[in-house]
């Protein structure tokens, strides 16, 4: 099964432009699929519904998160249909698989206080201190995730239109537009960069770590992390919040959705609406005004 996984891997990167994040994780899930079927000496091409049905049933039993069981079966199920193009098999097997009910959860996010304040911490010259306050006043003003903030290169900040270019996933690219706070802190940080960058191998990188390199996505975390830390607010928030806030405080002021949805780089308008919130306050509010009996 190994040579047909590399072949539909390949085939999501090159012609689905599947992101490395999505690449990894199928890979894993589908190996993960081939030593349950060697296990039980079962060729891939053989293995039925009620064969693949007692591998998800398996990961229910180790109680494997609802939304991880889901990922697998949609692996599986593209994986089985890459197969069927290919003249492999004749039929998917995993397509008549139920797919886990999901939990639905309110993702965590930021009051506009709790935001001002969060973004008002980096306060010092230090060019690394400059760099931070870029960074979580463009991650608050844009949506953008983590993954795309790292890949932003010199050249796609347009201080002067305040427009910023970011490549999202499945490498598709976006124009977000950003204030004049984020504009601000770009061109402070801007200003150091190069001291930042002297002696490192960031290249044409916009935001660098302190050796002068490329910065990750994992160092972005722990940054944001690090000055949440140092907030007043005590309930478990992420730096994925930054962009549920951002989704949250446009709609609550009157953002149309599908305007959201775009900045956002969501495909769908479902996906959109799980990452934003609006309080009981903010929907009294716009029902009265808006409800002719109200």
């Amino acid at each position: 099964m190994n040579k047909e996984i590399a072949e539909f891997l390949a085939f999501l990167e090159h012609e689905k432009n599947a992101s490395p994040h999505t690449l990894a994780a199928y890979g894993r899930d589908l190996r993960q699929v081939a030593a349950y079927l060697k296990e039980r000496e079962i060729r891939w091409d053989k293995a039925g519904n009620v064969v693949l049905r007692g591998f998800l049933a398996e990961l229910h039993e180790k109680k494997r998160k609802k939304s991880t069981i889901g990922r697998k079966l949609a692996a599986l199920r593209s994986f089985y249909d890459f197969c069927v193009r290919k003249k492999w098999i004749a039929e998917n097997p995993a397509k008549i698989l139920a797919t886990p009910r999901q939990e639905k959860r309110v993702p965590s996010f930021l009051s506009e206080d709790e935001t001002a304040d969060l973004l008002d911490l980096p306060r010092s010259g230090d060019p690394l201190d400059l760099r931070d306050k870029a960074i979580l006043e463009l991650l608050y003003a844009t949506g953008i995730r983590v993954s795309e903030l790292v890949g932003i290169e010199a050249a796609d900040i347009h201080a002067g239109e305040r427009l910023v270019r970011v490549r999202g996933k499945g490498k598709k690219e976006r124009i977000v537009p950003f204030g004049s706070k984020a504009r601000e802190a770009l061109e402070d940080y801007r200003r150091v960069r190069p001291r930042i960058a002297e002696g490192g191998a960031g290249g044409e990188a916009f935001f660098l770590n302190y050796r002068g390199g490329r910065l990750t996505a994992r160092s972005v975390e722990r940054m944001v992390r690090k000055y949440i830390r140092r907030t007043a607010v005590t309930r478990k928030i992420s730096p994925h919040s930054l962009r549920h806030s951002f989704a949250s405080h446009l709609l609550g002021r009157g953002a149309d959705l599908r305007v959201i949805q775009e900045l956002l780089g969501h495909a769908s308008l479902a996906t959109t609406q799980k990452y934003t919130h609006v309080d009981l306050k903010q929907l009294l509010t716009v029902y009265k005004k808006s409800h002719p009996r109200s």
